[in-house]
């Protein structure tokens, strides 16, 4: 599937419409985040903010052994399209909610989107660039993505001060359009003697559908840093707005930018030093930023803890992507993906239900919630050193 040269195959002009595709899609629903905690709160629902990240990944997690599986025998785009589509879908339903429980119906629905778009994406770029520069690939897609993450909850936050929710809900599914729009133009790379029909038949999932033992490394570590993630999704709002920050979207915006050019570096060197010395400097950041989010009682840790974060994340994402290709059957990197994105929606899942449970509104309740979720990071840490890990480290 490495069909052309090294230098052409990374920047060739359908990874670039692949990656613009992706900013578009991750600043759709990102741009949401930050204000859907006080949303809710309005519809009487304030004790359910840990659902509003929890519903969104449970479905995602869900999808993805039908994602994985599709994208191995339907093909990549139909996947991304379809990804694509329930986030334009959704921004459509967001403004005719009235009460919390169809608004958390909604959020169940809406996490179908993270369960199909990025499946397919990254065994796309899978098929389109040699092995030899698969981290640094990975590394510049979620440069782009991050971008969209950037930009996203920031320019949400300013379009529902500014305008309104529902102009705000609006202009997310308008960016969904756009990501579908692209992916029309795109060829797809999934060889044409192993792509079949849609039927009933290529959706009935089996045991091997749901989780790839051959990535099992890399779905450990994923899963136990992702636990963070869903913390700071969930309680970065009410931080920001406990240290007087109007715009409840400017923790995304810095550690974002944080990861921007960390994770094109970070790509580079795992390609050439392997994945998993690059995860433990990764790992360590996640858990510093974590500490220092715990404490952030002004702007200046605030700002702090967002740029570990942001580093932590800019070398974690695109290896742990990167690594579990790199462990995978070529002919099976739809499931392999799957697996891997169904560890992390667990993680970001269990993380955002279990720190707004430990938060519960109480301001004095915050750090614990940090320190508890940054604290799986640790075991992260400590499972790259294992025996396991380095034997496999050998290998690759």
């Amino acid at each position: 599937m490495e069909q052309q040269s090294e230098s052409e195959s990374i920047f060739s002009f359908q990874y670039w419409l692949l990656c613009i595709s992706s900013l578009v899609f991750f600043a759709s629903f990102n741009m949401l985040i930050p204000e859907l905690p006080d949303y809710l709160s309005k519809l009487g629902g304030a004790e359910y903010k840990g659902l509003i990240i929890s519903l969104f990944t449970l479905t995602a997690g869900f999808s993805r052994p039908f994602s994985g599986r599709l994208t191995d025998r339907i093909g990549r785009v139909p996947v991304m399209a379809f990804g694509s589509l329930v986030c334009f879908v959704c921004g459509f339903f967001y403004p005719l909610v009235t009460s919390v429980m169809p608004f958390l119906f909604l959020r169940l629905a809406h996490g179908f989107s993270t369960g199909f778009k990025p499946t397919g994406t990254a065994a796309y770029i899978a098929d389109i660039v040699p092995a030899s520069r698969r981290g640094e690939a990975m590394g510049m897609h979620g440069l782009m993505s991050s971008f969209g993450m950037a930009f996203g909850p920031a320019l949400g936050s300013w379009i529902a001060d500014t305008f309104s929710m529902n102009v705000l809900f609006y202009v997310s599914s308008m960016f969904a359009l756009i990501s579908i729009a692209i992916l029309y133009n795109m060829k797809e790379t999934l060889p044409v003697n192993q792509q079949e029909k849609l039927s009933l038949k290529t959706l009935k999932i089996t045991q091997s559908d749901i989780f790839d033992e051959m990535v099992l490394p890399a779905a450990v570590v994923i899963f136990l840093t992702s636990f963070s993630f869903g913390a700071i999704a969930t309680l970065s709002p009410d931080l920001s707005k406990s240290i007087g920050l109007h715009n409840k979207g400017l923790y995304f915006l810095v550690y974002t930018l944080a990861s921007l050019f960390i994770r094109f570096m970070a790509g580079r060197i795992s390609d050439k030093n392997g994945r998993v010395p690059v995860l433990r400097w990764g790992c360590f950041a996640l858990i510093i930023a974590m500490g220092f989010t715990a404490f952030a009682h002004n702007i200046y840790l605030f700002v702090i803890a967002a740029v570990f974060f942001g580093m932590a994340q800019g070398v974690l994402s695109p290896i742990l992507q990167a690594w579990t290709i790199d462990l995978c059957d070529e002919h099976n990197r739809g499931r392999a993906l799957a697996t891997m994105y169904i560890c992390m929606e667990a993680g970001i899942g269990l993380g955002a239900f279990l720190s707004a449970e430990i938060y519960q509104n109480q301001l004095y309740r915050m750090p614990y919630a940090f320190l508890i979720m940054g604290g799986l990071a640790i075991l992260a840490f400590v499972y790259l050193f294992t025996g396991k890990v380095r034997r496999i480290k050998e290998a690759f």
